[in-house]
């Protein structure tokens, strides 16, 4: 590895440090803004869906860690990162990011400022991370009972959301294109909370509902095994991830039950259960 390879690592593992005080998860990445550690299923025939399950490294964004020694072992073990990402969605910032392209040929700065105006609400004073490419990353947080999707272009040509199970380029990060920095005078600032109106935008619509089948069959197994796969910072996320696929699907009335208990097992208390299921419920067109 050339020295400016080892400087960039070192420098990586500093800045993943960093953000991790502030209470940040976070993963190594390679030049190419992709998660440095390859997949321990990529030669598996025929694999089946693993977030980290199974202990072993290379699970993309569900690697994903604040804890100094687990961010140190992520490193070890990818010694060509030259950069890191920051999970969204997870505690106790739910980390979301609008993400204003330069590359489609838009402006998607004047397309957010059209969507402020249209929809009244402001962009308040946050974090932004400059991109090699001119673009900028504007750090919002959301409310802890809300998952916010990952999408692209969807709210405007350009701009693309980085939500639950996505992640951001941290500042610091050297990549084939440059290096991601922090806007001047954003640096000691914390991301601020999304402002409803857009909030509301950055969240699917409702879909229509589906009488429940009789029985929830071998999808609602999986979701309650997900839950339960939980790890700290994870369980109200992937509990109301779980319990808003169920009501999509048609089966959330028979598998509230099934959702509480696995989120019991993962230590929430039923009432932070029961409040989140609720939550999906409303936020999927259904009655608690």
């Amino acid at each position: 590895m050339a020295t400016t390879d080892r400087q960039a690592t070192t420098l990586a593992l500093a800045h993943a440090l960093s953000a991790a005080e502030r209470g940040l998860a976070v993963i190594p990445l390679s030049r190419t803004k992709l998660p440095a550690l390859r997949s321990p299923h990529r030669d598996d025939p025929d694999p089946a869906p693993c977030h980290g399950e199974c202990g072993r490294l290379g699970h993309g964004v569900y690697d994903a860690s604040s804890d100094p020694a687990r961010i140190r072992e992520l490193f070890a073990a990818a010694p060509w990162a030259t950069g890191y990402g920051i999970a969204c969605g997870l505690p106790p910032h739910q980390l979301i990011g609008i993400d204003l392209d330069t590359k489609s040929g838009t402006d998607s700065s004047a397309a957010l400022r059209e969507l402020a105006l249209r929809h009244l609400f402001t962009i308040p004073p946050t974090v932004v991370v400059l991109t090699p490419s001119g673009g900028r990353h504007l750090w919002l947080t959301g409310p802890a009972d809300v998952v916010v999707p990952n999408s692209a272009g969807r709210l405007a040509p350009g701009i693309d959301i980085r939500g639950a199970g996505g992640y951001l380029v941290g500042p610091g990060s050297r990549t084939d294109h440059g290096v991601y920095s922090t806007a001047p005078g954003t640096s000691h600032i914390g991301p601020a909370p999304c402002p409803r109106a857009l909030l509301r935008l950055l969240l699917p619509p409702p879909r229509a509902h589906h009488p429940a089948p009789p029985s929830t069959g071998g999808h609602g197994q999986g979701l309650v095994q997900f839950v339960l796969a939980a790890h700290e910072g994870q369980r109200n996320t992937r509990l109301f991830w779980a319990a808003c696929r169920a009501y999509e699907d048609g089966i959330g009335p028979a598998l509230v039950e099934p959702l509480v208990e696995a989120a019991l097992n993962t230590g929430l208390t039923e009432r932070e259960a029961r409040a989140t299921i609720a939550s999906a419920a409303r936020m999927t067109g259904h009655r608690p």
